[in-house]
């Protein structure tokens, strides 16, 4: 199996949602643990970015396999999560054959998902691996190649890695997510899908 593990972005401050969106009930556990649970369950390494809410997440996850990495600076943009994390990876972890970045806000993404796009990884190609939605819109989850690491730890403001996509189009691969990639970012997001999954 290739070497890529997966970097959960949960260092934002929800602001829209008004609160930790990692603390939210999901499945009757917090939403991040009920993430950790579908990213673990990939058979890959976890390492789990986190910022605004850090002191009163860890307690949460503290017993769970993954690893915790704490950004200070989340306040400048997502992309400072991502450079963080990754450098924090590549000081832990030899051969890497590339990352996978999945984000707290994404509930509906299972386990099957994030198999389908590893399963599309191929060494030596150079992918870029990105999750398209029924409406066409591309983004994460998406894995990176190991030969795009330098250029994620070198980001920079709050638009995540699509400087990174967008540079090397002609190396990206498409996984489709259908629904499952809906963001949940207001309270009435965070309702909607409680009732679409009968949770409500």
């Amino acid at each position: 199996m290739p070497k890529i593990p997966i970097l959960l972005l949960a260092a934002g401050a929800s602001s829209r949602m008004g609160s930790s969106k990692a603390l939210l009930s999901w499945n009757k556990e917090p939403l991040i643990v009920s993430r950790i649970h579908n990213l673990l369950a990939t058979g890959q390494k976890v390492y789990v970015v986190l910022g605004a809410y850090a002191d009163i997440v860890i307690p949460t996850i503290k017993n769970l396999d993954v690893t915790i990495c704490t950004n200070n600076n989340w306040k400048e943009g997502m992309s400072t999560s991502i450079a963080f994390a990754v450098k924090s990876i590549q000081s832990k972890e030899d051969l890497l054959d590339g990352i996978l970045i999945a984000t707290i806000d994404q509930p509906l993404v299972d386990t099957q998902h994030l198999t389908a796009i590893l399963t599309c990884y191929k060494e030596g190609q150079q992918q870029i691996i990105v999750s398209e939605s029924s409406n066409g819109w591309r983004g994460v989850p998406a894995l990176f190649d190991a030969h795009y690491l330098d250029a994620l730890c070198s980001l920079k403001g709050d638009s995540g890695a699509k400087k990174v996509v967008y540079a090397h189009s002609e190396k990206v691969c498409i996984v489709n997510g259908g629904e499952k990639l809906v963001d949940m970012d207001t309270p009435e997001r965070y309702k909607q899908l409680l009732k679409a999954t009968h949770q409500l």
